[in-house]
């Protein structure tokens, strides 16, 4: 089985914000970026420099990647946020500011689901949307984490409903990834 880090590379990151309404002057942050920068540098596109966007991550390497493709591509509106997810309140994101939180293929990476959840959660404004996009635990592929590493989709509904959020949307993220979305 070839292992692939993320696997970011395999969802479309502008369908991704259209389905999130993702549009000019909004704050938005990419919960565990990844150094690539795949859905944060589009997201920060398309919040335009009236918007914000938040790269955030527990790996100063992967914050500095993502500076440098930012800079490369003449986008001045991404602010670095180096963050341990899995503890609530540790986010340097004031509270209720954003108007999206996107987790893209981290879930998979953590056995703390719930706190990375709350953490996000606690960063959306009221009628704020939540992304969550992971490995479906099904999907047959020769790459990507081990099934036991997978999240199950009903298990992040369980969490999200337990902390006030509701599901507004299920769907296919590509061929190997789910997605959900959550309105505070």
């Amino acid at each position: 089985m070839v292992y692939i880090s993320g696997g970011n590379e395999l969802i479309n990151p502008e369908e991704i914000l259209n389905r999130a309404g993702v549009k000019s002057g909004m704050k938005i942050a990419d919960l565990g970026c990844g150094g690539a920068g795949h859905f944060i540098i589009p997201a920060a596109h398309k919040v335009g420099s009236q918007g914000m966007a938040y790269a955030v991550d527990i790996l100063k390497s992967v914050l500095r990647s993502v500076i440098s493709r930012a800079r490369l591509e003449g986008v001045n509106n991404v602010k670095l946020v180096w963050s341990n997810l899995e503890i609530p309140g540790a986010t340097k994101i004031p509270d209720q500011s954003l108007d999206v939180a996107l987790l893209i293929n981290i879930l998979f990476q953590s056995k703390q689901h719930e706190n990375i959840i709350k953490e996000a959660q606690r960063l959306i404004q009221k009628q704020g949307k939540l992304v969550v996009i992971d490995w479906k635990p099904n999907a047959i592929a020769t790459f990507g984490p081990p099934p036991i590493d997978r999240t199950k989709p009903d298990k992040i509904k369980q969490i999200a409903q337990k902390l006030g959020l509701k599901l507004i949307e299920e769907f296919d993220a590509g061929t190997y990834h789910f997605g959900l979305i959550f309105e505070k």
